[in-house]
């Protein structure tokens, strides 16, 4: 019997779109409204709290209201079969929500507090006040738990050991403008991984073998049943 290929898919906020929550690069995403120095730097949470907190606990609650759509349920189908990475550039919990098992959120977690202090992670209250204490060493300033710009992305050793070993690398409405994210594809294919991208529109000509364009609701339930069935 053949093995079962192993599967690394990377999700970016293309993903959730289809659900209303906002992304950052397109027109009027959240990233035109605010200025990233101001609201997604350490530095800036350190020189006005008050506004970085009140900034994700808009984000938050947009989260909080949202549904999993078509393609996050297929791709929790997706991570329960053998073999299959699944790795989210998004903050939200819509995958975990639709049932995916064991989703790698490199960039942290709205629904999470951080504390600098001691590296405690807690479920974050809706609205996050300035000073909140850490429910383990008591140190105020809890933070969302969220890798800023500047900061290393979580679960890079457990990332780039799925990239190593990959027979297929998918990326999914993701820009590919962000690394170390963007150059996931070129691990993968060095490695002798097919990579495919699953977008609105192809972002990386020439970079992956493969591109379906399209809504995800109605690109990635397909690929996914190519794989599954």
């Amino acid at each position: 019997m053949s093995r079962c290929p192993r599967i690394v898919v990377l999700t970016g906020a293309g993903l959730s779109a289809e659900s209303g929550l906002a992304t950052f690069r397109d027109g009027g995403g959240l990233w035109e409204r605010h200025r990233v120095e101001d609201v997604a730097t350490p530095q800036a949470f350190r020189r006005d709290p008050t506004l970085v907190l009140r900034f994700y606990d808009q984000r938050r609650a947009g989260a909080a209201a949202a549904r999993p759509n078509a393609a996050h349920q297929a791709l929790a189908r997706l991570s329960r079969a053998e073999g299959v990475t699944l790795i989210t550039q998004n903050v939200d919990s819509l995958l975990e929500q639709a049932g995916g098992h064991d989703v790698i959120h490199m960039h942290g977690r709205l629904d999470q507090a951080l504390c600098p202090a001691c590296n405690r992670r807690w479920p974050a209250p809706q609205t996050m006040p300035p000073n909140l204490p850490c429910p383990d060493c008591a140190t105020p300033g809890a933070r969302p738990d969220i890798v800023w710009f500047g900061e290393m992305p979580y679960h890079m050793d457990r990332i780039e050991q799925a990239l190593d070993r990959a027979d297929i690398f998918a990326a999914i409405g993701t820009s590919g403008n962000v690394y170390p994210a963007a150059g996931f594809v070129d691990v993968a294919r060095d490695n002798g991984a097919e990579t495919v991208e699953i977008n609105l529109a192809a972002t990386a000509p020439g970079r992956f073998d493969r591109v379906i364009e399209g809504p995800a609701t109605s690109t990635v339930p397909a690929w996914v049943a190519d794989l599954l069935d």
